[in-house]
């Protein structure tokens, strides 16, 4: 249930996911911010802002989430 910090083991004929999942949905959510926050600046609404800081937000948690991978691939 929770994290004890050991690698999960692989399954024979399992092949590895490329990138996590954490990481897929934070990608994906900065992609439709940055299309919220161009439609919202396309209509004349400041409210873009927020989606701006929370497309930066994202794509930190992605940059995370993704180098976190690798880390633990290699060790």
């Amino acid at each position: 249930m929770g994290d004890t910090g050991r690698a999960p083991s692989a399954v024979p004929g399992q092949e590895p996911t490329p990138m996590p999942r954490l990481a897929l949905y934070a990608l994906a959510v900065c992609v439709l911010a940055v299309v919220a926050a161009v439609v919202s600046f396309v209509s004349g609404s400041w409210l873009g802002v927020v989606w701006v800081l929370l497309a930066g937000l994202s794509s930190n948690m992605a940059w995370y989430y993704i180098r976190r991978a690798k880390v633990t691939e290699t060790a």
